[in-house]
């Protein structure tokens, strides 16, 4: 059973480079690098504290609801949260965070966890394949702790029925002996927090979503956001980088931010074999063209679906197996990969009869849309 268990740590702390405006961060990143307030006082670029710099790869994870940046109505109500938990002097009511992956949910329970000041155990629905396992964690939490399951739609049935009274009531049964000597064991547990993580909220069983106080969505970063997590990210690995440098891996980071520090770690390794000095717009595109990301943040596998639907299928419409079939891809892979992504930068529409290349998506890829495409663009 894979657990990690997290302590609270102090830590310390933005669609084109012509537009790039500050809509929820209280700074904002300028042509110049720097980062200015709206008031027009000027600011020091991100800087991380002394203990970040010892532990880089460790410290990449904000520790204050106040550093970390955009989901901002999601950071509203949990402020509310914490502060009336901790008036009441009780533990936060159960969380539910649902979203696509790297969005921040596994970084969201360890924010919560050091605003409650408790500790943070982790664990992944997978494991918890035996009633002990579950048991295991349950036992050992002390007063206020949050446990983390990420992937909690994936828990088995029984894992998951155990769940029911300890959300509830804080304690779980347990069963000893059979037929006519069996006996029902309750045992008290302390006061907790579960942190749910999912990516398919539609498959939670109705029992486990509906004891959840708190269900909450993270949304896509915008790339203001996203340049700033670069720049702070790239602080933390002591990469020097401009702030157009940063805009550009943004902007290919399909508005997630673990894509976002993914990149810009292949980008200091292009720059320390292949050039030297920091990271500017230019070098940043040459990285990421060499690892095949275009200025859309599409892949080659993106690049390979939609070009097949244009060039075989004249855009569609195109049944998913069909797709699958042809291009080698697993059918699911598809759905939840690859389409959430295209259909969201609206490269790609789903229909009843299959799926269609948009105007958009014949462009992008130097095609020109039939006639029928382009009316349904005006």
């Amino acid at each position: 059973m894979a657990i990690i268990s997290s302590k609270k740590q102090p830590s310390e702390p933005d669609r084109s480079n012509a537009q790039l405006e500050d809509l929820s961060l209280p700074l904002q990143i300028s042509e110049s690098g720097q980062r200015r307030r709206q008031s027009g006082v000027e600011l020091v670029r991100p800087e991380s504290e002394p203990e970040e710099h010892g532990k880089p790869e460790e410290g990449l994870r904000p520790q204050k609801l106040s550093d970390y940046v955009g989901q901002k109505d999601l950071k509203d109500v949990l402020d509310i949260a914490i502060q009336a938990a901790k008036v009441r002097k009780e533990p936060l009511d159960h969380l539910l965070l649902y979203g696509p992956p790297g969005l921040g949910k596994t970084t969201m329970s360890l924010i919560l966890a050091s605003e409650m000041g408790v500790n943070c155990k982790i664990t992944s629905a997978p494991s918890l394949e035996r009633p002990r396992d579950i048991m295991g964690l349950l036992v050992t939490l002390q007063p206020g702790d949050v446990l983390f399951i990420d992937e909690i739609h994936r828990l088995p049935r029984i894992t998951e029925e155990l769940l029911y009274p300890a959300m509830e009531d804080f304690r779980v049964d347990i069963i000893g002996g059979k037929g006519r000597s069996a006996r029902t064991q309750s045992i008290k547990l302390a006061p907790f927090t579960l942190v749910g993580a999912t990516t398919r909220v539609g498959a939670l069983t109705s029992p486990l979503r509906d004891r959840f106080g708190l269900i909450q969505k993270l949304r896509f970063y915008e790339l203001n956001e996203l340049a700033y997590i670069v720049l702070r990210t790239a602080s933390l690995l002591n990469t020097p980088i401009t702030t157009e440098g940063a805009c550009e891996i943004a902007r290919r980071s399909r508005g997630t931010p673990r894509i976002a520090n993914r990149l810009l770690k292949r980008v200091r390794d292009y720059v320390q074999v292949k050039a030297s000095g920091e990271v500017t717009q230019e070098i940043a595109a040459e990285a990421l063209e060499l690892f095949d990301v275009d200025p859309c943040g599409l892949d080659w596998t993106d690049r390979r679906l939609l070009s097949f639907m244009i060039e075989r299928h004249n855009g569609g419409p195109v049944g998913l197996e069909t797709l699958a079939a042809s291009t080698g891809e697993d059918s699911q892979t598809i759905e939840e990969v690859y389409e959430p992504y295209l259909m969201q930068i609206g490269y790609l529409s789903r229909t009843p009869r299959g799926r269609i290349a948009t105007a958009a998506a014949w462009k992008h890829l130097g095609y020109q849309p039939p006639d029928s495409q382009l009316s349904l663009m005006s």
